[in-house]
This record gives C-alpha cells, sequence and structure tokens, in this order.
C-alpha cells in the first residue's frame, strides 16, 4: 500500500484534509512514527478556516459588486468572474463538478458551524502545510491566515497567488503547479 503521500485538498476538500491530518495526528500521540509513514504535507487550497467567515466576506463581495452595478440578473456571473474563476468562460472541468454535484454539497448549510479547531495537546505533530488562495478569492487573506493558529507547529506557509480567484488551477496552472511542486519537494523526505 501507499506508505507516504502528500495531501491535497481544495474548498471543502481543504477543510476534509485538515480534519484527516488533524485525527492522524491524535491517534498518533502515544505512538512511536521514526519510519516517516503517512502524511508528508498538506495543501490547503482555497480553503475556508470558518464558514462563518468566509460567508461574510462572500457577503461583503457580493455587496460591493451590487454597489457597482445593482443588475441582479448579472450578479453571480460577476461574482464567478471576478472572485470564483477569472476566466472569460467556465472551465469544462468546473461546469462538470458543478452539474454533477450532488444535494448535499451545493452551499455550506451542512457545515454552516465549522471552524478549524487545534487537535489535542497531545497529538503528535502534524504534517507541514501550505494554505493557499488567489488574490481575488472569496476565501479570504484573513480566512486563510488563520489556519496558521491551528496547526501544532509552525511550518505553515501562506502563500496568495497573484491575479487568480478561488480557482487558481483552472486559471494560472503553470504557476498553481510549480508552486505545488516547489512545496512537495522540500517536503518529500
Amino acid at each position: 500500500g501507499i506508505r507516504r503521500f502528500h495531501l491535497y485538498g481544495h474548498s471543502y476538500g481543504g477543510i476534509l484534509a485538515f480534519e484527516y491530518i488533524k485525527r492522524v495526528a491524535e491517534r498518533e500521540a502515544n505512538h512511536e512514527h521514526g519510519n516517516k509513514k503517512g502524511c508528508l504535507s498538506v495543501v490547503l487550497s482555497s480553503a475556508p478556516f470558518s464558514i462563518q467567515m468566509v460567508e461574510e466576506e462572500t457577503e461583503a463581495l457580493l455587496d460591493d459588486l451590487r454597489k457597482s452595478d445593482n443588475d441582479a440578473s448579472t450578479l453571480d456571473e460577476r461574482f464567478r468572474i471576478k472572485h470564483q474563476c477569472r476566466t472569460k468562460y467556465m472551465p469544462a472541468p468546473l461546469v462538470d463538478a458543478f452539474k454533477h454535484a450532488g444535494t448535499v454539497w451545493k452551499d455550506t448549510s451542512v457545515i454552516q458551524d465549522y471552524v478549524a479547531t487545534v487537535p489535542s495537546e497531545q497529538a503528535s505533530n502534524m504534517c507541514p502545510a501550505l494554505a493557499m488562495r488567489g488574490e481575488h478569492d472569496f476565501v479570504s487573506e484573513k480566512c486563510i491566515a488563520e489556519w496558521r493558529g491551528v496547526f501544532n507547529h509552525d511550518r505553515v506557509e501562506v502563500r496568495t497567488l497573484e491575479g487568480c480567484s478561488h480557482h487558481g488551477l483552472l486559471e494560472r496552472g503553470t504557476l498553481y503547479g510549480e508552486i505545488l511542486n516547489e512545496f512537495f519537494s522540500k517536503h518529500d523526505q
């Protein structure tokens, strides 16, 4: 089986990635792991630290768009272009993902109370982390920076992708890949 891996989670997937590594650290608290099995690093890509925080930030961004143009019929598309995916047209992988979305995760209501929390004091050290977001992402700088406070170490890098929004991978794939490659390479041992 897979003994060593890097974990990547985007948006809600980043929340799941964090909760996974937190629980592993808590389970391993009383065990020695000198063979470096398991997760070597984690990337939280455009993952909100708090659902309430990201919803408040999103509402503020929507208010700004309404102030500049109160046409409700174009609001969703203007939001998409500015804060969700800064491409002329919605990329096919994103269209497909939204088209096949289940009924449970179409909005944040099922996780509305989520706020990332630190692992127990007895937890072993969590793996190094990269928390990243796009410059125009609705997951704000504050929402990303807060990740630093919930890891039980100081090996959390925070990066902002210039010119990108929530889906930086689809907007500037080469830059995105270079950042991931650099981070994974540092922790691939």
